[in-house]
């Protein structure tokens, strides 16, 4: 006799998929179960809560890890992962509530959990946080620089992320709802969001307060929550925080006496340096000798520089500004900058970029890249792809300056070369084959997984290239003295951590920055002509080798080398002031 049985109703989407059907409890596997539940109609705030607990469960290993480091056994951390994690969770809601309205929010949300993954990767690879000056490098980051970060590593770390969420969204069934129903219901969410949080802050003040303070950077590792705010910032500032008008500061300026009766003009060269520490250059007591070529040309190297910033887009335009670093930073306008006051005296002025642009430090005065016109020969020596060694700024350079208008170049010329230096994570693409005598040298992007003697080879072989560079500058200068005055100052934007703390790579918030990332090398170089033009005396500056400086002075002291008079000029800031005069 056959057996009856009754069939469940058909769920959404003609299937049996409601608890207790048959076919939920006796057919499919889990997964199948599971793609059922999901696809049953839910509101978007149930979406976006499930999505920020996923998140925080995914997205926050950084954080968990720097709280486990910092709060020693598991009995004294534990208590305290669990408020930052209720706390992530609330911040999680409260940003995507915003968001909770319709199934075309489903791109946006998958775009918050790209933009985690990518975060963590990047926490977890280089330990970086993400705060505002991290997002806004990166924004300005050029398509090499983003394919030297690309690996295998970081694609496997963010699809492991990505892919479930993905999925998840996906399938999810968005319920339609009225406008101010859902409204008010966000609202609702996003108040009890806030309570709950100030709640857990309140209860667990005593544990929070010293930890956040004595350890700024773990609010800049709430994923991705820190994410999403700096990107905010950074996009809204310019909104709110500038007026858009340019401030001039040329007024006034003129060359000085040294010019009236000159035999030969002048010709300094400002070589901006990349990323480069000094501890690691030999002129600077470093144990290996990273610098030979330098030393052998009698360089002055300054002990004690420190940048005004801890990435390239912080510390370009600070260091080429009248303002200082304190004013840079508080300033609500845009000013006109060093070479601004250069080219307003009547000189010419010309920057040569190896990088990603010069962040806008050059747009009002002749610029080029290094890379445009090279001839086919050229670029398979000194390139990959469209990233040069920096000996590259140095082919085709007489043509680029006979280009410029004669009248000035009679007076003088001042050219500024932006290097491409040791520019990481891919130390081992910043020198050439000769160069690297330090070895065996990581050869991956992913630092972490290089041991500390391969880190610190391919790290001083990029060194070793930047001494080459410098030394084949002065040569090509030493070849101009018969129709020029010569000179160059080096000075790096910022430094680099190496795996000191955990650290790879630079851009942590300057308050909290380790030594590393702000103690930069500074070189000098003159010749005969120079010395004697500018009345230089090389003891006087041999003394003041070790006294402390930073970007602060290079405005300042490139003026008094070059005799510039500006109102903007400050003689206690120039470097070599109380030199001058006594040769």
């Amino acid at each position: 006799m056959p057996v009856s049985h009754t069939e469940s109703a058909p769920g959404p989407h003609g299937r049996s998929d409601w608890p207790g059907s048959s076919s939920f409890s006796t057919q499919g596997t889990l997964w199948t179960h599971f793609d059922q539940w999901l696809s049953k109609p839910r509101s978007p705030r149930q979406v976006i809560l499930w999505l920020s607990l996923y998140l925080v469960l995914t997205a926050n290993w950084p954080l968990w890890n720097e709280l486990a480091r910092i709060g020693g056994a598991p009995s004294t951390y534990l208590p305290t992962v669990a408020a930052m994690s209720l706390l992530t969770l609330c911040g999680s809601v409260a940003i995507l509530s915003l968001t909770a309205w319709s199934r075309w929010m489903k791109p946006l949300w998958f775009a918050v959990v790209v933009l985690a993954a990518v975060a963590q990767h990047y926490m977890l690879q280089y330990r970086v946080v993400m705060d505002p000056t991290m997002i806004a490098n990166a924004l300005q980051t050029d398509p090499n620089e983003v394919r030297d970060l690309m690996s295998w590593h970081m694609a496997f770390n963010v699809l492991v992320v990505t892919l479930p969420a993905g999925w998840a969204i996906w399938r999810v069934r968005v319920a339609p709802m009225r406008f101010f129903s859902k409204l008010w219901r966000n609202a609702g969410l996003l108040l009890l969001a806030a309570v709950v949080a100030v709640v857990t802050a309140v209860a667990m003040n005593r544990q929070l307060a010293p930890l956040m303070r004595n350890n700024v950077q773990l609010r800049y590792m709430m994923n991705p929550i820190a994410s999403l705010y700096s990107t905010g910032f950074v996009v809204t500032r310019p909104f709110f925080k500038h007026s858009g008008k340019l401030i001039p500061i040329t007024a006034g300026t003129a060359l000085g006496a040294s010019y009236a009766a000159q035999v030969r003009p002048p010709l300094f060269v400002v070589v901006v340096g990349e990323t480069a520490r000094a501890d690691h250059f030999a002129l600077n007591g470093y144990a290996r000798d990273t610098t030979p070529e330098l030393a052998r040309r009698g360089v002055l190297s300054y002990r004690d520089v420190h940048s005004c910033g801890t990435n390239t887009l912080a510390s370009v335009p600070c260091m080429f500004s009248p303002l200082g670093k304190q004013g840079y930073e508080s300033r609500k306008d845009d000013y006109e900058n060093l070479v601004d006051v250069l080219q307003a005296s009547g000189l010419a002025v010309l920057w040569l970029d190896n990088q990603a642009g010069c962040k806008d430090v050059c747009i009002r005065i002749p610029n080029a890249s290094a890379f445009d016109g090279l001839d086919a020969a050229t670029k398979k020596a000194l390139c990959d792809g469209d990233e040069c060694l920096d000996d590259v700024m140095l082919k085709g350079l007489d043509e680029r300056i006979a280009a410029l208008p004669a009248e000035r170049r009679a007076k003088g010329i001042v050219l500024v070369m932006h290097q491409m230096g040791s520019h990481g994570p891919a130390y081992y693409k910043r020198s050439a084959p000769d160069v690297k005598r330090f070895l065996p040298e990581c050869k991956t992007n992913a630092l972490a997984e290089c041991g500390h003697n391969e880190l610190m080879n391919v790290y001083d072989n990029s060194i070793a290239e930047t001494d080459r560079f410098l030394a084949r500058t002065i040569d090509w200068l030493q070849a101009q003295s018969k129709r020029y005055d010569p000179a160059m100052l080096y000075v790096s934007d910022h430094g680099e951590s190496l795996g000191e703390y955990g650290l790879f790579l630079h851009g942590v918030p300057y308050s909290f920055a380790p030594e590393a990332q702000k103690h930069v090398p500074m070189v000098t170089w003159f010749s005969e002509g120079m010395s004697e033009r500018r009345k230089l005396s090389r003891s006087c500056m041999e003394a003041g080798l070790d006294a402390p400086l930073t970007h602060d002075n290079l405005y300042h002291t490139v003026l008094g080398v070059m005799d510039v008079a500006t109102p903007t000029y400050k003689p206690a800031l120039d470097a070599l002031a109380s030199c001058r005069n006594k040769a």
